[in-house]
This record gives C-alpha cells, sequence and structure tokens, in this order.
C-alpha cells in the first residue's frame, strides 16, 4: 500500500456516514445500518462483514438488538463494548417510544401504545407482564414490570396488580406481556388472568382498557377480539 494512501474501509465509513447525514436512515438498508452503528466502536477494521455476519446469525436488525450481549461477542470482531453498544441503542429506544406515549393527550389511539410495547417486551427470553398505570384523562403516569417468568394466576395474583395500581394512583391500566415462543395468540389462562383483574380492579373504580401481547413481529389484543 502506498504511504499517504488510505485503507478502503476508511473511505467506506465517511461515505456511510455522509449518507446518513444526507437522507437519514429511511434508505439504509438492515447491513447499513449495523455497519454505520459499528463504525463508533470499532475502529481501524471494515465493518461491513461484521454487520452480515451479525445479520446472518441472528435473521435480523431487531434480533440482534435483541440479543444479549453473551450471544452478540460470539461474532468475530464484536467485544464487550461493542455488545454493550448495540444494547444501549435498545434500551435508548425503548425510552424514546415510553416518552412518545408519555407525551400524547390521551392514549385511546392504540398505535402508540404498541410501539412503546413491542419496544418494552418483544425479544425477551422470558415472560414479563409489564402494567401501563393512566390517569384520569387516559395520559400515561408510569409503567411497572410486575411479574417476570410464568404469567399465570398462581406466579400473579389479580391483587397484586390491583394494589400495585393503587399505590401509582392510576384511573385505568393496561396490560402488556409477551410470548417468548414468537406466538401472539392468548392462552385461556392469559385470558382467565385478565377477567380476575378486570373484576377485582373495578371493586375499587380502576378500570382495565387492554391487555396487549406481543409476540415476533405480531401482537394480539385482547380487546380489539372481543376477549373482554
Amino acid at each position: 500500500m502506498p504511504k499517504n494512501s488510505k485503507p478502503s474501509y476508511i473511505g467506506h465509513r465517511e461515505r456511510i456516514r455522509n449518507k446518513f447525514v444526507s437522507a437519514g436512515l429511511d434508505s439504509f438498508l438492515d447491513h447499513e445500518t449495523l455497519e454505520l452503528l459499528l463504525t463508533y466502536t470499532i475502529s481501524r477494521k471494515d465493518t461491513k462483514p461484521i454487520a452480515w455476519a451479525l445479520l446472518k446469525k441472528f435473521g435480523s436488525l431487531s434480533a440482534v438488538l435483541d440479543a444479549d450481549p453473551s450471544q452478540l461477542i460470539t461474532i468475530p470482531g464484536i467485544g464487550p463494548r461493542s455488545a454493550q453498544f448495540l444494547k444501549l441503542i435498545r434500551g435508548v429506544f425503548k425510552r424514546y417510544s415510553l416518552e412518545e406515549v408519555k407525551e400524547k393527550v390521551s392514549i385511546r389511539t392504540p398505535q402508540q401504545v404498541l410501539e412503546y410495547c413491542k419496544a418494552s417486551l418483544a425479544g425477551k427470553k422470558e415472560e414479563c407482564l409489564e402494567v401501563i398505570y393512566l390517569s384520569v384523562r387516559n395520559t400515561v403516569m408510569s409503567t411497572q414490570v410486575v411479574a417476570s417468568g410464568l404469567i399465570d394466576r398462581v406466579a400473579v395474583s389479580p391483587r397484586k396488580i390491583v394494589e400495585c395500581a393503587l399505590l401509582a394512583k392510576a384511573s385505568a391500566f393496561i396490560l402488556v406481556h409477551n410470548h417468548p415462543s414468537g406466538d401472539a395468540t392468548p392462552s385461556q389462562e392469559d385470558i382467565d388472568l385478565t377477567q380476575d383483574v378486570i373484576r377485582a380492579a373495578a371493586l375499587f373504580g380502576i378500570s382495565v382498557h387492554d391487555h396487549i401481547i406481543v409476540g415476533k413481529g405480531t401482537h394480539y389484543s385482547l380487546k380489539a377480539h372481543g376477549k373482554i
């Protein structure tokens, strides 16, 4: 290589960064997005083959961001710093989605809620039950994960959920949980738990607006399907 020439990857880094500056991510393919992200943690190396290796291993950009750091570092070129950075991106997206929901005057438009639910729970390896607490004006007050692991009426009681809602001073709430299997279809146990929670909350004048189940690239609203 001539003394004053630059490695080819430097020019590629400049081009992909300039592309982002001029057009944003809308025109980026998944591998290009990963390439760009990795340039901020990996120096003096071409990030393109690393990005392709990540996609080959995990299948999609979202799956890469959902992966555990212990899985990410199995890819050659991905060290602890890069793995932590990718998890940070996922965490920032979740925080951003929650702020977007909180800024809405009312939560009666379900799409914003759904985006938060996906950001919060999609890709988790174990079941988690999260509650979105609402004010009397149906604005988001806060959220809380009330259970993780096996979600059923034994693992998490309707009483516990209602007690948490009372402590949060919520007028209503939305239940959200994930199915790590990827199939968002509710089990009979999911439906029974929801109905038990609705009855328990009604004793204290608290409404349950919905129970949303998040799967892999899909979701299920019990309210929209007439289950509650």
